[in-house]
């Protein structure tokens, strides 16, 4: 995984502004992200529901609990704020955007077309727990985020969750980690790539249920297609097996799995560009920006803020 970055620090005291971005390339990933507790300022939550739709309001609203509240509010307006900085057609009025779903429910732009003007095919996924929000961006792929906290309390025994929802292969993976935290640690990090995958799909977890397809480590030197401990994601590419189809498997999505400030696992999945197809592809080149939508923008990556996830065990 490759980062770059653009920018560094854009700090906000007049009106209301939004940096502007250019489209990230076909090959290339944007995530930016935001921490509800890191947002105070009442006036910058009245700044954000004013640029939300009639019904984004009224969901918003409905929702018992000030911090549920607050989550939905940052996570609509994080969506709206983060299209608009991309300069598509001049400068984009969060306020004008219209979203869609697709027949499995995904978010999309509903572009407004011109006589002489076509949309970009600008790709966007969104994730989010109470303590942080991710918003991904790409043209030309589409994507799939997850967002976990790596200290996340699993109500349930892991390995019954694990026999539920995840393969075969999987599940006894688990089982050979004697460590409980290390095993803990695992079964988060697998769940944010298998949500992240599905969710690049588009088709939502009934059409693609999570004990359907093996999530392994392909090494690029060998071509190993085996999960196995200890495996180096440095050396290795992320790839899905479907279960129905044991000797076959995908190798047409690209995968990163970041811890954002020590606190959370970020999983990315993006479909590789055509022209990789059958050769060993560069890693997915990566942007990130931490923010606070019309106050401050920071390029994270290259810092310590973005560590990527290596030595993983599944």
């Amino acid at each position: 995984m490759r980062m770059q970055c653009t920018f560094y620090r854009k700090l906000f005291t007049c009106s209301p502004s939004l940096t502007p971005v250019q489209l990230p390339s076909p090959k290339e990933t944007h995530l930016w992200y935001v921490k509800p507790n890191e947002v105070k300022s009442e006036t910058l939550l009245k700044q954000y529901m004013e640029i939300l739709s009639a019904s984004e309001k009224e969901n918003v609203l409905r929702l018992h609990g000030d911090e549920h509240r607050k989550t939905a509010l940052l996570a609509r307006a994080l969506v709206r704020t983060t299209v608009a900085r991309y300069q598509i057609n001049s400068h984009v009025d969060p306020r004008s955007l219209k979203f869609r779903k697709n027949i499995h429910g995904k978010p999309e732009v509903e572009w407004q077309h011109g006589d002489h003007w076509q949309p970009p095919p600008l790709h966007f996924n969104i994730s989010h727990t109470t303590s942080l929000i991710a918003c991904g961006v790409t043209v030309d792929s589409p994507i799939g985020i997850d967002v976990e906290e790596n200290q996340r309390t699993v109500k349930n025994n892991i390995l019954n969750l694990a026999r539920r929802y995840f393969s075969e292969h999987e599940y006894k993976v688990l089982c050979s980690i004697g460590d409980s935290q290390v095993q803990h640690q695992e079964f988060i990090k697998l769940w944010t790539l298998k949500e992240a995958y599905v969710k690049a799909l588009g088709i939502g977890f009934s059409g693609a249920p999570f004990n359907t397809f093996t999530i392994r480590f392909k090494n690029s030197v060998g071509g190993s297609s085996h999960l196995s401990l200890n495996s180096d994601s440095k050396a290795s590419e992320i790839a899905v097996d479907y279960l129905d189809s044991p000797h076959n498997s995908t190798s047409n999505w690209q995968f990163a799995l970041i811890e954002l400030d020590g606190s959370h696992y970020a999983a990315i999945c993006t479909r590789k560009d055509s022209a990789t197809d059958g050769k060993t592809s560069d890693s997915m080149k990566l942007t990130v920006w931490k923010t606070i939508p019309f106050l401050e923008d920071v390029c994270v990556s290259g810092t310590d803020a973005v560590v990527e996830v290596n030595g993983m065990t599944i």
